[in-house]
């Protein structure tokens, strides 16, 4: 099936010629008067202009948060539930809209919007909403006259930030919890995908109480800043790569207010001989679990960027895998047949491509892809990049930094030792998968791989309720999971004596 394109007769999603900010309930102009094209990445032509905002509308955001935050962090958790709740079934009913939105304006296949992004977001809302209900404060028993009180309280406002890979994914994954701790927000999208997250408004707005979420749109290095660096935020969150990540804990430092980082990742995906014992249902599930490096363009922090493979199977397993590589389809966005699309910016594939060269120039052998496809028609000047892998070794530059891109690092290793050497063996920790027959292989490898989440005979599932986030440089929280509330909430501690005897200290 392919679906028309935004804006045209029979799309789902209607296309305004230009968009404003989200304040207080209401759509604003920003205070600069200024606005930019954003472009589609499968055209490389504008769908609409969105906000080129000032920090002043950062102010005006911050205003609008801070007047509602009271009412909202006062409501009862079965009200805030609801909400959360209300704005769930707003999105499932908005299912077709939303993933074509996000497929035109991302350039990931739509097949994944409406099978993963949108449906998974949804499930966001609703497990906060189930866990806000479910949370508890407690008491302790100092002596039999004392008690400590222990309440959560929301935090107040919270700047978040949001990137441009999984926009809508990644707004639900922080909106949930800080809205349903009982906190109002300020968010800002990437600079590449405003566009979405505006659609999002469109479709929640009126669930919301005005000014418990507001979208501020501009440039990241002068909004981004001027959320992160505000003394009027209690904590900022933020999904994308490390160096702004470390601005941002700068930042945050300044005002001595806790953050959550979700950064960039180099993912070890481990193949063991045994995975080719048999060519069964399993076999096949490996290959396409090597193959998920492409999935999302490749443009995932987690993504399976580094294949290591037994060495005894490695002929065998990667001719197999390679053969599936060539078969994907790229192409239209739209179309439920396409496997990958473009990436989300000229900038990206120039990126990637550059890395490409730089790997063959370390001597990494190129095993497929490597070029800019031919896509004719109105995507001919699209900014796609076939799927690509290099093999090599894991010193090499396309092995430890991260490209963002539908480029695999493969290698071989002789053992269980050696294939965990070089698995830790990055400055990153978000992801890994471990594949093999031997469960016990799996969980010794599973908890000795330095990475905070490690898929195992699976990769790419991402559920609500279970953990998600990074050790060393791959950022700092973990998302997804009820012990966000705690992240999005402080504790309040009410020591109480119900005794009369003074204590005798004075």
């Amino acid at each position: 099936m392919k679906y028309e394109a935004p804006g045209r007769p029979g799309s789902p999603v209607d296309v305004a010629p230009r968009y404003e900010n989200f304040i207080g309930g209401k759509w604003e102009a920003p205070t600069t008067g200024e606005y930019a094209p954003n472009l589609c990445p499968a055209t490389a032509k504008p769908i609409c202009e969105v906000p080129k905002s000032g920090p002043e509308d950062i102010e005006l955001a911050l205003d609008a948060a801070h007047s509602a935050k009271d009412k909202w962090g006062e409501a009862s958790t079965t009200q805030r539930a609801a909400v959360l709740n209300a704005v769930a079934d707003a999105i499932d009913a908005h299912r077709e809209e939303l993933a074509v939105a996000e497929s035109w304006e991302n350039g990931k296949p739509v097949r994944e919007t409406l099978a993963a992004d949108i449906p998974l977001a949804a499930d966001h809302f609703r497990y906060f909403a189930a866990a806000i209900r479910a949370e508890e404060s407690s008491i302790t028993e100092i002596d039999k006259e004392t008690i400590a009180y222990h309440f959560h309280e929301p935090l107040g406002v919270v700047g978040q930030i949001i990137p441009f890979n999984f926009p809508l994914l990644m707004a639900a994954w922080k909106l949930a919890p800080a809205l349903a701790a009982g906190n109002a927000t300020v968010l800002k999208p990437a600079s590449p995908t405003p566009w979405s997250i505006l659609k999002l408004m469109e479709v929640v707005g009126d669930h919301l109480p005005p000014g418990v979420l507001n979208v501020v749109n501009g440039p990241g290095a002068a909004i981004g800043k001027a959320l992160a660096t505000n003394k009027r935020i209690a904590k900022v969150a933020f999904t994308g790569e490390t160096t702004t990540g470390r601005l941002i804990m700068q930042y945050a430092a300044q005002n001595i207010i806790p953050v959550t980082l979700e950064l960039g990742g180099k993912s070890p995906n481990i193949f063991f001989n045994d995975v080719a014992a048999a060519d069964d249902d399993f076999l096949d599930k490996a290959v396409e679990g090597l193959v998920l490096y492409a999935f999302n363009k490749g443009e995932v922090c987690t993504a399976p960027s580094r294949a290591l493979i037994q060495e005894d199977i490695y002929e065998e397993f990667m001719g197999r895998c390679l053969e599936r590589i060539r078969a994907i389809k790229q192409g239209n966005p739209l179309d439920t047949e396409t496997m990958i699309g473009p990436q989300v910016s000229k900038q990206q594939i120039e990126k990637i491509a550059s890395y490409v060269e730089i790997g063959q120039k370390e001597g990494a052998e190129l095993l497929v892809g490597g070029h800019r496809p031919t896509i004719g028609g109105e995507f001919k000047d699209g900014y796609f990049y076939e799927p690509t892998v290099l093999k090599g070794h894991n010193k090499m530059r396309v092995f430890q930094e991260e490209i963002f891109g539908p480029v695999l690092a493969v290698t071989t290793f002789k053992d269980e030792a050696e294939a965990l050497e070089i698995a830790n063996d990055t400055l990153y920790g978000l992801g890994a998968g471990v594949w093999s027959r031997d469960t016990n292989r799996t969980f010794r490898m599973g908890r000795a791989i330095k990475a905070g989440r490690v898929w195992t005979n699976c990769y790419h599932q991402y559920p609500a309720g279970a953990a998600f986030g990074g050790y060393k440089v791959s950022g700092i929280g973990r998302e997804n999971h009820k012990m966000m509330l705690d992240h999005y909430s402080q504790t309040k501690n009410l020591l109480v004596s119900y005794g009369t005897k003074p204590l005798g200290l004075f």
